[in-house]
């Protein structure tokens, strides 16, 4: 099948108060660095203060003046489901946010650029999400009913059809049989519809999950839990080979420094740095401690030379240790 090269998208990520609003001014960066004539639009979306949330979830001026001069929009959205007890939650509401009926990738705002953006051949007729995911829901229980009979209960929930998201080159009960995803990027064609019916799944599984799902937990899952139902009931599926570089060579999903300096290639790593370090961009980051430790300080680089890139252990709770126990964990 062949797939349509869009070639305007917008792209979107959140920003609030507090170490988003740092990663958001690194991303903004990064997406001017590595894709200068963008087509698109990035929207950087902001939750606005309401009974949802603890405190005033807004970034602060200066850094609202930073992404902007960056080409970032800042647009803000309500938090009316989900707010300070579910803050993945922001992810579903803030596509409400953007212009209806044009195409959109979303991105977790703990991610940078790396690569041309806007050569990759999206279909936004068929959705997809990030396959950098590993078992981590359901989990297994004692007494759980299986694989099976947890996702099939979600797709009976919405009517929609179990057998034709199944992988079969996959074996029964093994996890990667079932459609499962990392939520740290997803698109589609309409972040209105796409928005909507995330909400509406994600309330439902909330507010009523199936029997079959107990004993699971949903913090911090439910958008992930979600996520392959909205995507299946909207046409999309698994990305094809064409995108891969969403996963390693475009865009590169971090999530904490530490772990990014100690997994990430040569090519990332010397992007991140590159992007961090003109001096107005500088200037903000050193503000987050992280950053200014990791980055600026070298104590990623420390972190780096803990490991052999290209025998890394399995298991990300082993990096977690090893980088622990030298002193040079933070988040």
């Amino acid at each position: 099948m062949a797939h349509q090269i869009a070639h305007r998208f917008n792209v979107i990520i959140v920003g609030q108060s507090g170490r988003l609003q740092f990663e958001a001014v690194l991303f903004a960066a990064s997406l001017l660095q590595f894709v200068p004539d963008f087509a698109g639009q990035l929207y950087v979306a902001e939750p606005q203060p309401g009974p949802l949330w603890d405190r005033d979830p807004r970034m602060t001026d200066e850094i609202r003046d930073i992404l902007t001069g960056l080409g970032a929009r800042i647009v803000p959205f309500a938090s009316e489901h989900f707010g300070q007890s579910y803050p993945h939650g922001n992810k579903i509401e803030a596509l409400a946010a953007l212009p209806p009926g044009e195409p959109f990738v979303f991105f977790d705002t703990d991610t940078i650029i790396t690569g041309d953006l806007g050569s990759v051949p999206f279909d936004f007729t068929r959705p997809a999400a990030s396959m950098k995911r590993d078992a981590s829901w359901p989990v297994e229980e004692l007494y759980w009913p299986g694989y099976t009979a947890i996702w099939k209960s979600l797709y009976d929930r919405f009517d929609l059809d179990f057998e034709s998201s199944l992988d079969l080159s996959k074996p029964d009960e093994f996890w990667e049989r079932y459609l499962y995803f990392n939520a740290g990027w997803f698109f589609g064609a309409d972040p209105a519809v796409f928005g909507r019916r995330f909400t509406e799944f994600a309330l439902s599984v909330r507010n009523d999950p199936p029997e079959e799902l107990v004993i699971q937990p949903l913090d911090p899952w439910l958008d992930q839990v979600v996520l392959p139902l909205v995507i299946h009931s909207l046409g999309g599926g698994r990305p094809g080979p064409e995108l891969d570089g969403l996963d390693d060579g475009v865009s590169c999903h971090y999530r904490v420094l530490p772990l990014f300096y100690a997994r990430e290639s040569d090519a990332a790593v010397a992007a991140l740095e590159a992007v961090a370090s003109p001096h107005k961009i500088k200037k903000w980051l050193k503000q987050y401690d992280p950053f200014k430790r990791m980055i600026y300080q070298g104590r990623g680089q420390k972190v780096r030379a803990l490991f052999d890139q290209d025998n890394l252990p399995r298991k990300e709770q082993a990096l977690r240790n090893k980088i622990k126990s030298a002193g040079f964990w933070m988040r």
